[in-house]
């Protein structure tokens, strides 16, 4: 087997015992984590075989682009012939600018999904199995989970039109920071952004789309991390017009005001990252190396919202839409209440305290 590998990979990919970065081998089995030799992978099973089973019985669900080589070719071996498996080598991981530590760039929906899909290319996995058999393991794993083609093309421009329709009003304004001077915040962040109910003429495709997150986070509810997520924020409709701004390093929720997913939707048609720039950056905390997230179409994108996650949004050379909804922790939100009406963070996000939507 070859063990070559680029430098980009090497960033994204770590040994799950030693955090070893080179000349990695990926597990054969879920073929999302990495190992810097058989004997680390072989110590490292106990713990390992947890998370392996869930990734292997997504890896079971048929491809969604049938000319794309299977995600495992060992998916019904018995258990204990899988057990000593090698390892394959990390630089078969799949796609480049969405690896994420620990491989999150294999997952349902990506490119050689697996799932299968509809004729509007929309995945045929009903939010629960969505939920439980990949999003529920994938974020307490990383605490960073990317589902593609998550409506399917036919909705999701719809939503764009919705979006593109707002822009047009003139009602989006300059996204602002609570914590910096106003003058300053253009430095920091250069989206332009409005604000959602989902029930305004016009936003009936952006309602679906919050009606669907809320469907995912109904049926992880109770089993992502210690949360109990009883409400979320309105949504954030942000548009970077593509004059070469982004936003720098920060956290969403550096203080404890009750978020703790953070769900971006993106809608951006033959994104290029190389071209157009615009990538979403995590650094997860404690981890030498970060991820890059293309803000592809119909790319829904889910991690922790506390300190666990600071980003960026890089430097967008072409218009750039995503929509973002903030779900709360009932334990933490009713201490945010306790100490003030109206939370602000770092990010300048207006937390609505009183008056939460409730997915449930």
């Amino acid at each position: 087997m070859e063990k070559e590998q680029s430098d980009l990979d090497r960033d994204r990919q770590y040994c799950e015992l030693c955090g070893k970065m080179e000349n990695l081998l990926r597990c054969g089995r879920c073929r999302s984590s990495f190992y810097c030799s058989k004997e680390h992978q072989k110590q490292h099973w106990k713990k390992h075989k947890l998370i392996c089973k869930e990734a292997d019985r997504a890896a079971q669900l048929p491809k969604q682009k049938p000319e794309q080589a299977p995600a495992s070719g060992d998916n019904k071996a018995p258990e204990k012939s899988r057990e000593k498996k090698s390892p394959e080598p990390a630089d078969r991981a799949a796609t480049t600018n969405t690896e994420a530590p620990g491989g999150v760039g294999d997952r349902p929906g990506e490119d050689g999904s697996n799932n299968t899909a509809t004729p509007n290319g929309q995945t045929s996995s009903s939010p629960q199995k969505l939920a439980m058999e990949y999003i529920v393991p994938c974020m307490n794993k990383h605490g960073v989970c990317v589902v593609d083609n998550f409506l399917g093309a036919e909705i999701g421009l719809g939503i764009l039109e919705n979006v593109k329709a707002l822009h047009k009003t003139g009602k989006f304004t300059d996204g602002q920071l609570v914590s910096q001077k106003s003058e300053t915040s253009k430095d920091i962040r250069g989206d332009k952004i409005t604000w959602i109910e989902g029930r305004e003429a016009g936003c009936e495709k952006i309602r679906f789309l919050m009606s669907r997150m809320d469907d995912l986070i109904r049926h992880c509810n109770g089993k992502l991390g210690n949360y109990t997520i009883n409400g979320r924020t309105k949504a954030m409709v942000a548009c970077y017009p593509g004059d070469g701004t982004g936003y720098v390093r920060h956290v969403d929720n550096p203080n404890g005001d009750g978020r703790c997913v953070t769900c971006i939707y993106y809608l951006n048609k033959d994104w290029n990252a190389k071209e157009h720039g615009g990538l979403l950056r995590i650094f997860p905390e404690g981890k030498a190396q970060f991820a890059d997230i293309e803000p592809k179409f119909d790319r829904l994108l889910l991690f922790w919202s506390d300190r666990r996650n600071p980003h960026e949004v890089q430097p967008a050379f072409a218009t750039r839409y995503a929509i973002t909804v903030w779900y709360f922790d009932a334990d933490e939100r009713a201490r945010a209440k306790e100490k003030y009406l109206t939370g602000a963070g770092e990010k300048g996000v207006k937390v609505e305290l009183d008056k939460p939507s409730d997915p449930s």
